[in-house]
């Protein structure tokens, strides 16, 4: 079927985070929402029908998983990324953030050290907090507007870390990275017996020819040391169903992690997620390839339009996910002002770019799946507010 991304869906009704919560996060609802990482575009037809089916049954008791479940997420990864994944060796949680938080209390040491890359997705700091772990960051690298990982650095970290969060593809940055670079940051992180989860939850948002490689696709030894987190919350707009997939190199450690939450009786899907996943991966392939080249469309009007009317703020498309990094150093405004004028001048609601890098000054993340139209009209927002500073 042809999917319409243009349709502009009125959000206002299904409490929405993104649209709900402009008051509590930037203290006004006359902004944009285009900051948390979902879409405002309808999922898959297959999705919602298997979705309303489920619904007309009107009993959702305790569900049990069926190994179709596991088997459709097999099948995907081998038909996406070639990724061949033993059922045995996959597990349910509610979330590659929940999971990134599990994995840091039962495989580091109390008060231990994680490495994460930043800019990165703010959660690899508070997840790391939280526990009571110290962060330790490898900053990635800019030359000429392209982000490279300072292996040197990178190296040197690892000697005193724990276990290493990679963001891959890179959220905020849309790198997809080379084999190369991941087989590089894999065998260092053996070397020194540091713990390796892989973030993987954007590997189907992939653009401009490059495709995706999971960490644990690339040699049986580096399949049989990492972990790597997995979900189509992301793919198809599914957030709020709560289900992700866990990929383990063993069965002791998907042992102990299974463990750990049916210590907290966390261990099936609610009967939605169950359906929706299975739709998903089974019958969401056509909707996925008509929403990639709309997003694409997004990120080349995005540019266009800074280069055109807004020199001052750079940015470019990146090649995964649906968000795109801006700087906008040349506006000379420090963080606090930057997040003031986005709001109250621009009428924007972005993420700071200090969350994703506590030492970065001067950058926004822009989260680029709406509406075309929507984008129009926050870029010419952002271009009136540039020019009356």
């Amino acid at each position: 079927m042809q999917y319409h991304f243009d349709q502009i869906v009125d959000r206002s009704a299904n409490h929405s985070a993104k649209y709900d919560e402009r008051k509590k996060k930037f203290g006004t609802e006359n902004v944009i929402p285009l900051w948390v990482a979902d879409m405002d575009f309808k999922t898959a037809q297959p999705i919602i029908d298997a979705l309303t089916a489920r619904a007309q049954e009107g009993i959702w008791g305790y569900t049990s998983r069926p190994d179709s479940y596991f088997e459709a997420i097999r099948a995907w990864q081998m038909r996406r990324n070639g990724w061949s994944i033993d059922p045995a060796l996959m597990s349910f949680s509610l979330g590659v953030v929940q999971s990134i938080g599990a994995v840091i209390k039962l495989f580091t040491p109390e008060g231990g050290n994680v490495l994460i890359q930043t800019p990165v997705y703010s959660e690899f700091y508070e997840m790391t907090e939280a526990a009571n772990r110290r962060v330790l960051e490898n900053r990635l690298v800019e030359r000429n507007g392209k982000w490279t990982v300072d292996f040197e650095d990178f190296e040197e970290k690892l000697r005193q870390a724990d276990l290493f969060l990679l963001c891959s593809p890179h959220n905020p940055l849309g790198i997809v990275w080379t084999p190369e670079e991941l087989r590089r940051m894999a065998e260092l992180c053996m070397k020194y017996h540091v713990a390796l989860f892989s973030d993987e939850i954007h590997s189907d948002l992939i653009f401009h020819g490059k495709k995706h490689t999971p960490m644990a696709s690339l040699s049986p030894g580096i399949a049989g040391y990492v972990i790597t987190g997995i979900s189509g919350t992301k793919t198809f707009n599914l957030a709020g169903l709560q289900a992700s997939t866990v990929v383990f190199p063993n069965r002791h450690t998907k042992k102990v992690f299974d463990s750990f939450w049916q210590r907290m009786d966390i261990q099936r899907n609610n009967a939605f997620s169950l359906t929706a996943m299975e739709a998903a991966f089974t019958h969401g392939e056509e909707w996925l390839e008509q929403l990639l080249p709309y997003i694409s469309g997004n990120f080349d009007f995005v540019v266009d339009y800074c280069e055109r009317h807004i020199p001052k703020i750079k940015t470019y498309a990146p090649d995964a996910t649906y968000l795109m990094w801006l700087d906008c150093r040349g506006l000379g405004l420090n963080n606090g002002e930057l997040h003031d004028f986005m709001i109250q001048k621009a009428g924007l609601g972005l993420n700071d770019g200090c969350s994703f890098g506590r030492s970065l000054s001067g950058y926004m993340r822009l989260n680029a799946a709406c509406p075309r139209s929507v984008l129009e009209k926050a870029m010419g927002q952002l271009e009136a507010a540039v020019n009356a500073l």
